[in-house]
């Protein structure tokens, strides 16, 4: 209890830093939180200019994290995020290769515009998100905890552009939509910067203890309800299995597959304790529903051709599954 107290004053503290640098986006911040405490990584849609990448260094600043970001263009290549081998003359003439470490050794990185570079440099971060090491010459580099993917993508752009495979996709807990800001926020972003007036968040927790917090996170019980209902609605949106919509074989492709519904769980005890509750409820499992299924359905060309998005799969899902009652103890 002590340790949710904590990490629920702590979260206000690191939002109230990040207001400093960043006007509004209140829910897309709460949404990283929750992925941070879950040990979940992140890819931010929207359109240019919404300070996303100011966003990630402003979280950064106020974990007291180390940052990295890395521009993600059409010739980058794999060693330019791993690092590489250099051959390395000592001062006796012997000749030595020394591993140069890339971008990707550091505890936040900013993957910036994802869908811009080829498949085999985006495969690159696979093993470090699942497995939070890099594997470069036959030898295997631990990364630093805690780690984090914060990667971005460009919605409008389509020449030059490489989706995102459906196995990178599915290691992103949150699919996170940063939408443009409202009239008042614009207001007041151009007030910030275009005088002296300028903020930069300060540290107030510490790398240790959002390892911590990550603990307390997976110590949230989950009710048996709850569960059940996560089973439910994640089952529901694959077309190949006893889905109960009938609907779902003919206007999803892909469903989403286990590890949806893990995250959901993960995520849902995260944003308890942000709450300041410690349990988890239907609610937070159908409020965060859309960020941790979206990127994981495909749906038919047929739905497509009728503009059906994910999101409007997920939310007639969330209408039609229905809620198990609790058994009484």
């Amino acid at each position: 209890m002590e340790n949710a107290k904590q990490l629920k004053l702590a979260c206000e503290r690191i939002k109230a830093e990040v207001a400093k640098a960043i006007v509004g986006q209140d829910q897309v911040i709460n949404q990283l939180l929750i992925a941070i405490l879950a040990r979940g990584h992140c890819l931010l849609q929207g359109v240019p200019g919404l300070a996303k990448t100011l966003m990630v260094r402003s979280l950064a600043d106020a974990m007291h994290l180390t940052f990295h970001r890395i521009q993600f263009t059409p010739d980058l290549m794999p060693a330019d995020i791993t690092g590489t081998d250099l051959i390395q003359e000592s001062e006796k003439g012997h000749r030595n290769l020394v591993f140069e470490k890339g971008p990707i050794f550091t505890q936040m990185l900013l993957a910036d515009e994802i869908n811009r570079t080829p498949p085999k440099t985006q495969a690159a971060l696979l093993e470090a998100m699942q497995e939070h090491s890099v594997t470069v010459g036959g030898t295997t580099y631990t990364l630093s905890e805690p780690f984090f993917v914060l990667a971005t993508q460009n919605p409008i752009e389509q020449e030059g552009t490489y989706p995102l495979p459906e196995a990178q996709r599915d290691r992103f807990l949150f699919q996170v939509l940063v939408d443009y800001p409202s009239r008042d926020e614009e207001s007041e972003i151009i007030d910030r910067t275009t005088s002296s007036l300028s903020g930069k968040p300060d540290p107030v927790v510490t790398g240790e203890e959002i390892i911590q917090f990550q603990a307390t996170v997976r110590k949230v019980p989950l009710p048996e309800h709850v569960k059940q209902y996560v089973l439910d609605l994640v089952r529901a949106l694959r077309p190949r299995a006893e889905s109960p919509l009938s609907w779902v074989r003919q206007q999803v492709d892909w469903g989403p597959g286990p590890r949806a519904g893990q995250q959901l769980v993960l995520a849902g005890k995260a944003l308890a304790l942000l709450d300041g509750r410690t349990h988890v409820t239907i609610e937070d499992v159908k409020s965060l529903a859309l960020p941790v299924l979206r990127h994981r359905l495909v749906p038919t060309f047929g739905a497509l051709s009728e503009g059906i998005q994910p999101d409007d799969l997920i939310q007639r899902a969330l209408k039609e599954v229905v809620v198990a009652k609790p058994k009484a103890l």
